[in-house]
């Protein structure tokens, strides 16, 4: 089993509206909900069960890997995840109140600009700095199809041994489920957009 960064650089509060708070209380009521110790989660996800268990007492804020993981565990995207733990249910999407969640380990930026339980399609805005990468692992695209579209600067994107480069108004349909790694190899932000849907 992975043991991922327990102990995060930055780990600090995911954003000022709380939003680390409302999550570290989701992932335990999920776990609680299909009455799944620690241990059985940590199993399931390949997240060890020490860092789990930091993230729900709150000690340590999960990396964008990391929700990944524990979001599939529970048969969620990781807008579903985040959805719940915001509590939201508006069919308007308004930019002020849309959730956003910073990865503490590289400072990726991710806005939920739309995602409801009852609605098909989810759509997220995503800010990579200079020099960062992430990298999901194939299970986090069990279900779901998506595309990315960049808005500005450049991204990288490693998909089933392809290598694609994308430039501004760029955009990429991805391909059967596969560890994919999103990187910005430049020394300016990328901002772009996921559409994703459940297959």
């Amino acid at each position: 089993m992975d043991d991922l960064a327990a102990d995060s650089p930055g780990a600090d509060s995911l954003g000022a509206d709380d939003t680390g708070t409302r999550l570290a209380r989701r992932l335990r009521l999920e776990r609680d909900a299909r009455a799944w110790s620690l241990a059985e989660l940590a199993a399931r996800s390949g997240v060890a069960k020490a860092t789990i268990s930091k993230i729900e007492r709150g000690e340590t804020s999960p990396t964008a890997i990391i929700l990944v993981r524990l979001a599939g565990a529970f048969d969620l995207t990781l807008a579903g995840l985040l959805l719940r733990a915001e509590g939201g249910g508006e069919r308007l999407s308004r930019a002020a109140a849309q959730p956003s969640w910073r990865d503490p380990a590289t400072g990726y930026l991710r806005r939920q600009v739309f995602s409801q339980p009852d609605h098909p399609l989810e759509l997220v805005e995503v800010e990579l700095p200079a020099s960062q990468r992430v990298v999901f692992p194939a299970a986090s695209y069990a279900h779901i199809r998506q595309l990315v579209w960049v808005r500005a600067g450049r991204l990288t994107i490693l998909e089933g041994g392809a290598r694609h480069d994308l430039a501004a108004g760029d955009c990429l349909g991805f391909g059967p489920p596969g560890e994919v790694t999103l990187a910005n190899e430049t020394a300016q932000p990328c901002t772009y957009v996921v559409a994703l849907c459940r297959s």
